[in-house]
């Protein structure tokens, strides 16, 4: 792998103090933090970014303005899932861009309906029918409505720690101060919270008056928390025997990130309703939600829309992300590759390591903004939590055991 300079050389200044939101705080890093001044924008500040002006990427690497090479174990959020710029879904969106740049769901797509099949050969029977938007906080957002339709309720119980997105429906099930206070502005009844892993709480606060349980299999935000086998298994008993629909929003931790295509065939548990969107297509915006045909028998036309979902760039980026997945042995790479720094992140005496394949939460015995503040003066990318103790790594699926070993040397480094 060829650096500009090698890492350590020319350390970046400024350092993350908190998390504000799991777009930007998943990056740990704050605008008063982030080194030099940056120019007025006409942009609102609502973004702290990292103190890196990133001008190309391949593969693992992102490459600065002066050339320097960063290793990205942060993956734009868990969105780069078959590393920057993967010639084979470069070559695909130049191809589909040239041919048809856009139309809307007012057509037939033959790319859309490829897509659909193909998520639905990739989940676990019976999730077989899918619709398309722009993001995760929209899937979120449908595969909620889906549920209110479906069983003629209202009500939603989420768990702490998770993070659903920022639409009006998903702030009311996303754990913070800040997000319930948005959707109480907005109107929108909060859902009832359960600690995670609390089969007890879980089991008294599901009953007839309940839409929909909404979940991660593994939380990103809290730290890539993995709620116990034993609680997901829970989650589909009281599900099924209150007729309450299951969502397993798999927006960061699914699409080949956790050991398996879904989470859901990771853990065995499958829901009624899943949810994809971050690495799905490379870093081309899209959301899927894939669903039973028992939740989507009483959907008909103008129930569920999209202007861009589904749209023939997109799809042809997300068919391309399949195919790199599949071929490349993505999802066992991520196995792998995920097992060699949660070792090696042990034997540097990290007390705990949270997660599955590369999701992963190294629990630290310091603040994990100071070590990730570092780790970045090194030109190494990872991300924090709302656990100010957890770093969290997010890289792309073909994060290479070399690349895995950089990572953990400069850790090494870090916490000596």
């Amino acid at each position: 792998m060829v650096m500009g300079k090698a890492p350590g050389a020319d350390r970046g200044t400024g350092g993350p103090t908190g998390l504000e939101t799991e777009a930007t705080a998943g990056a740990g890093w704050t605008a008063s933090s982030a080194g030099p001044s940056v120019p007025r924008s006409a942009l609102l500040p609502v973004y702290p970014p990292f103190p890196i002006r990133p001008v190309r990427g391949h593969g693992s690497w992102l490459v600065d303005e002066d050339g320097h090479e960063w290793l990205d174990a942060y993956g734009g959020h868990a969105v780069a899932s078959t590393g920057h710029s993967h010639p084979h879904v470069v070559r695909a969106i130049a191809e589909q861009a040239a041919t048809l740049l856009f139309y809307s769901t007012a057509v037939p797509s033959p790319l859309r309906e490829r897509l659909a099949e193909r998520l639905a050969g990739s989940c676990p029977d019976p999730l077989e029918r899918v619709f398309f938007c722009n993001s995760g906080a929209e899937a979120n957002e449908n595969a909620l409505h889906l549920a209110r339709k479906a069983t003629a309720r209202t009500r939603v119980v989420s768990v702490l720690g998770g993070w659903h997105g920022r639409t009006a429906a998903t702030l009311a099930c996303t754990d913070g101060v800040r997000y319930e206070q948005a959707a109480t502005r907005s109107g929108i009844p909060l859902s009832t919270r359960v600690a995670a892993d609390d089969v007890a709480a879980l089991e008294r606060a599901v009953d007839g008056s309940v839409a929909a349980v909404i979940l991660e299999p593994v939380q990103g935000l809290s730290g890539a928390r993995d709620l116990s086998e034993d609680f997901l298994r829970a989650a589909r008993r009281v599900c099924d025997a209150s007729g309450t629909a299951l969502i397993f929003d798999e927006v960061q931790c699914g699409a080949g990130r956790c050991g398996a295509f879904t989470a859901a065939e990771a853990v065995g548990v499958v829901p009624d309703v899943l949810t994809l969107a971050k690495g799905l297509a490379s870093g081309l915006p899209i959301g899927a939600v894939v669903a039973t045909p028992a939740i989507t028998a009483g959907i008909g036309t103008g129930d569920l829309g999209s202007t861009f979902g589904g749209g023939p760039v997109a799809c042809a980026a997300a068919l391309a992300t399949l195919d790199v997945i599949e071929r490349e042995g993505l999802i066992e790479n991520a196995i792998r590759v995920g097992e060699r720094l949660a070792g090696g992140a042990r034997a540097l005496g990290v007390r705990r390591v949270s997660g599955r394949g590369l999701l992963l939460g190294l629990h630290l015995d310091r603040p994990a903004a100071e070590v990730q503040r570092a780790l970045l003066g090194r030109r190494m990318i990872t991300g924090t939590a709302s656990d100010p103790s957890v770093l969290r790594l997010l890289p792309p699926l073909s994060f290479s055991e070399a690349e895995a070993d950089l990572l953990l040397g400069g850790l090494k480094e870090v916490l000596a």
